[in-house]
């Protein structure tokens, strides 16, 4: 049996350390895929369960040298409180390297800038003194950072060196040829006293420190979005036993209860309400600004504000089931997943530390053999470890669709994937199903036109509504069910229908009053012996207003009574407000837009002149969809298809990429790679715009990460020098190194400010 799984890693640094748990776990029989997100810190795992355990997992994943914890109960709160806890960590170490590296630095290169240094620390005088002094002050620098050099030498020695690794080397390195040194000046030799480098190492363990803490709160705040979702939720509700009231916490509501929610509290989970009204503010799940009216049967939802009233609800999805969660689920799972775009950077982490080693020997071996001094050599040498950052290509494109699809989700657009956020981007078309997305899926009444010639003075249209709205309040057909809308909308009374019959597809009949009543089609009224709209009997005006309503796309409804033509009903499917303007916008936008339906051409097309879409794929059945988007598809399109029904799901499934309306069918949903929770059509445009936004960010900081290893490292090896110019201070390419993965995190967190 194939499970999924998702864990935590503990210990990663850069992205080899992501490649070495992939190459860990894979390993395992029965390890399908496998997966690791530098950024979310995540492991997502596909494996046989049958023949593979959870224990054996994480068990291969601490041989590599790291940890993982299950997701979800008291690891997932014992992650969180630990991601925290380092980050305070992290910057206390900062602070001790940095209190002992200042000083450090001082005695090192205060002579050379002609400062003042204490008498008995002068090199030349005293250089036993001041090396055992310098030793004194890199101690606890090294000692702030020694977790680069238990993981980087543990990593070593499995054959996975990471970032930690090079650090570790280089800045020993530095250490070992300064102790030489010092022994050296112990023995007499006054003149190793220029040959000491404890200023390079201490400064390149504290400027790690630096970046180290300045990219760790930066990864925090691409997590923001995660962190006030689920701090959305309310920690306790009010459940009704009989006549009394239990505040119990949130975790033990259960399907099936009853709860009470007071003015402006939260409501806890979802349900449906039982008594009382309120309007309740949904916009946090929603992004709907204003207050949805909620009375007895409404659906409410978990995490949304009450407003004035109160109300009690039976409770339908608690814990994970609730809509909050799914959308954090949702949300999370965006975050983990990797986009194809990242494929490369992540071939060049799998072979990116082991190439830098070689580099690094080559380098100081190739200057060490053209006459250069040992001294020179090992400065190349640390340059080349330092300056290489493997960090930034791991976190070039994770950290952009965090940030990305946390910001979609406070907008309410809910990305899945990082793969859907990527394909939203090539999009070249968008396709749009009409009924309940272009329109609002509910017909209503547009115009009443009775008859002239039935009686002295005809029915009148309140007299024709009536009648009709009297027959069809039995009727279950969606005219039927406007026809009722639109005479309560008007306070007009309805009797009741005597002898109701339907004929499935055509009408339904009824003696309202002692009237028998008809409603429905032409052909309907023709076989009932009614002449109709063309006939000589009705009036001449009535055939040109039913071509005329017909060819607006409306759908018409007539009506008899006791034999006779008595008028006829016109109705339409409205299209929403948006739905204008948001293909408007995507036209702006370069794309082309259809609409896609299987009502007849001449309605669909008159909602396409409505909202301005010129190609229409009318009459469409729905098991033909996904067979009109494959034709698409064949002609070079990359498609997008928006829709919300059950009949749409095989479109959403072919298409390039499936959007969702997210007041839609959870089959929908499910098939689409981007759902808009507020079934809003201008989300569309959003979507794409934001997808390209974040691409643009991702190609920036890839860009960035490769564009800076390519120039850093050969800089490091000693080029410049060659070519006459200066040679890279190991200090410098460890400011340099820390500051790429902080400006590749700082690059993606702008995306935070994203406005639609």
């Amino acid at each position: 049996m194939v499970k999924a799984l998702q864990l935590r890693i503990e210990g990663m640094s850069c992205a080899a350390c992501s490649k070495a748990v992939e190459r860990a776990v894979a390993r395992l029989p029965g390890v399908s895929s496998v997966s690791v997100n530098l950024a979310t810190e995540k492991a997502s795992i596909s494996f046989d369960s049958s023949s593979l355990r959870l224990s054996e997992i994480q068990g291969s994943i601490a041989k590599a040298g790291y940890r993982a914890l299950a997701e979800g109960g008291a690891d997932e709160d014992e992650h969180r409180s630990a991601k925290e806890r380092e980050q305070r960590i992290l910057l206390v170490k900062f602070i001790v390297a940095a209190a002992f590296c200042l000083p450090l630095l001082y005695l090192a290169m205060g002579g050379m800038l002609g400062l003042p240094l204490p008498a008995g620390l002068v090199p030349m005088a005293h250089p036993l003194a001041y090396g055992l002094v310098e030793l004194a002050l890199v101690a606890p620098a090294i000692g702030a950072g020694y977790r680069f050099y238990v993981v980087g030498a543990k990593s070593l020695l499995q054959g996975s060196p990471n970032m930690d690794s090079l650090i570790a080397m280089g800045s020993s390195a530095a250490i070992a040829y300064s102790l030489y040194s010092l022994a050296a000046i112990a023995h007499g030799d006054v003149s190793a006293v220029g040959r000491l480098y404890f200023e390079t190492a201490g400064l390149i363990v504290a400027l790690i420190l630096l970046g180290k803490t300045l990219e760790a709160r930066a990864k925090g705040r691409s997590s923001e979005s995660i962190k006030r979702l689920m701090g959305l939720a309310p920690k306790t509700a009010a459940i009704l036993r009989g006549t009394v009231e239990v505040e119990v916490p949130i975790d033990e509501v259960e399907e099936g209860d009853i709860l009470l929610v007071r003015p402006g509290e939260k409501v806890p989970v979802d349900g449906l309400v039982v008594a009382g009204r309120s309007a309740v503010d949904e916009s946090m799940i929603s992004g709907e600004s204003l207050p949805v009216e909620k009375s007895s049967g409404d659906k409410v939802i978990g995490a949304s504000i009450n407003g004035n009233g109160s109300f009690t609800f039976r409770a339908t999805e608690v814990g994970s089931d609730t809509t909050l969660a799914r959308i954090v689920r949702l949300v999370e799972e965006a975050q983990g997943s990797k986009a194809p775009v990242a494929r490369l950077a992540d071939r060049v982490s799998g072979v990116f530390v082991p190439v830098v080693l070689v580099i690094a020997l080559l380098s100081a071996s190739a200057w060490l053999l053209a006459g250069q001094g040992i001294a020179f050599s090992l400065t190349v040498f640390v340059a080349v470890l330092t300056i290489a950052c493997p960090c930034a290509l791991g976190l070039a494109t994770p950290t952009a669709i965090m940030v990305g699809t946390g910001r979609a989700s406070e907008l309410g657009i809910l990305v899945k994937s990082g793969e859907a956020l990527e394909t939203a981007c090539k999009i070249d078309m968008v396709v749009f199903d009409k009924t309940g997305t272009i329109t609002k899926g509910l017909p209503e009444i547009t115009e009443v036109l009775p008859s002239p010639g039935l009686g002295e003075a005809g029915l009148g249209e309140a007299g024709l509504l009536s009648l009709a709205a009297s027959v069809e309040r039995a009727s279950e057909h969606p005219l039927g069910e406007a026809l009722v809308r639109a005479a309560a909308a008007r306070g007009i009374p309805l009797l009741e229908a005597l002898e109701f019959e339907v004929a499935p597809g055509r009408g339904v009949s009824g003696l309202v009053g002692g009237r028998r009543v008809l409603v429905g089609t032409a052909r309907f009224l023709g076989e009932r012996g009614v002449a109709v709209p063309g006939s000589a009997e009705v009036s001449e005006q009535a055939e040109p207003e039913a071509a005329r309503l017909a060819g607006l796309g409306r759908s018409l409804v007539l009506i008899a009574v006791d034999g006779r033509y008595a008028g006829l009903l016109a109705a339409a499917d409205p299209a929403k407000e948006s739905s204008a303007r948001a293909i408007e916008e995507l036209r702006r936008m370069g794309l082309s837009v259809a609409m896609i339906t299987g009502d007849s051409r001449r309605s669909a097309e008159a909602i396409a002149r409505e909202v301005g879409i010129d190609r229409v794929l009318a009459e469409v059945l729905p098991g033909d969809k996904a067979a009109e988007l494959r034709r698409l598809q064949a002609e070079g399109r990359r498609v997008a298809m928006v829709g919300d029904g059950i009949n749409d799901a095989p479109a959403l499934a072919q298409a390039d990429l499936g959007i969702a309306i997210g007041s839609g069918t959870d089959i929908a949903m499910e098939s689409a790679g981007v759902v808009l929770m507020r079934s809003d059509l201008m989300d569309v445009p959003v979507a794409i715009r934001l997808s390209r936004r974040v691409m643009r960010i991702i190609r920036q900081n890839l860009f960035w990460a490769f564009g800076y290893n390519v120039l850093g490292i050969p800089i490091a090896a000693g080029l410049l020098h060659a070519l006459g110019g200066p040679l890279l201070d190991p200090i410098i390419a460890a400011a340099a190194m820390s500051m790429s993965s902080v400006s590749v995190v700082t690059n993606a967190l702008r995306l935070k400010g994203l406005k639609p």
